[in-house]
């Protein structure tokens, strides 16, 4: 796995032996990106964004984020060994301080951390493929006001996933790419 774009072009990126995670692939990374960059529907500039990287595993969105000129990357995962790999990735690349990253499970961080008084531009959710709580998700970001208000949710899950989303979840767009959907969105004032 690789940074594709960006000041840290071509970096290889750590990653984790075990398979407890499910890695973003390069092409469905690049496909995210290419949307986020040149589409009509989608409103967001990543330079000088504010990133929050949900079950962020390794940390290839988030890094390829930061690679693209964001401002800072939050990144959170509860699995000790993509932590600790994550931790690596962000040290190979010399971004310490572009970065918090913390071992916790995304809810819990999401309810019950002490507020960070940040807003983000965009949030980057990769639950497990087998998640039913996606809908819970996107209603606590709604309900702790995490999304600036121009903000973009990127949702990734099997293409296969049928979710429930709230009313006030607004796709922009959705796309296909092998076994992933890419779901695209904001929320509704």
């Amino acid at each position: 796995m690789r940074i594709i774009s960006g000041i840290f072009k071509g970096s290889k990126l750590f990653m984790a032996e075990k398979k407890t995670t499910r890695p973003l692939k390069d092409g469905v990374r690049e496909g995210i990106f290419n949307l986020l960059t040149h589409s009509n529907k989608i409103l967001f500039s990543l330079e000088k964004s504010n990133i929050l990287d949900l079950y962020a595993g390794t940390g290839s969105f988030g890094l390829e984020c930061l690679s693209r000129k964001a401002a800072f990357t939050y990144f959170i995962e509860n699995e000790k060994d993509a932590f600790d790999i994550l931790e690596k990735n962000i040290k190979k690349l010399k971004i310490e301080k572009k970065t918090k990253f913390f071992l916790n499970d995304t809810f819990e961080f999401l309810t019950n951390k002490i507020n960070l008084n940040l807003k983000f531009d965009l949030i980057f959710c990769d639950p497990p493929f087998e998640s039913q709580n996606v809908e819970k998700l996107i209603r606590v970001i709604f309900e702790k006001k995490w999304l600036n208000k121009n903000g973009v949710i990127v949702l990734h899950r099997n293409k296969k996933t049928v979710d429930n989303l709230p009313n006030f979840f607004k796709i922009i767009d959705e796309r296909f790419y092998g076994l992933s959907k890419i779901t695209f969105g904001n929320l509704l004032p």
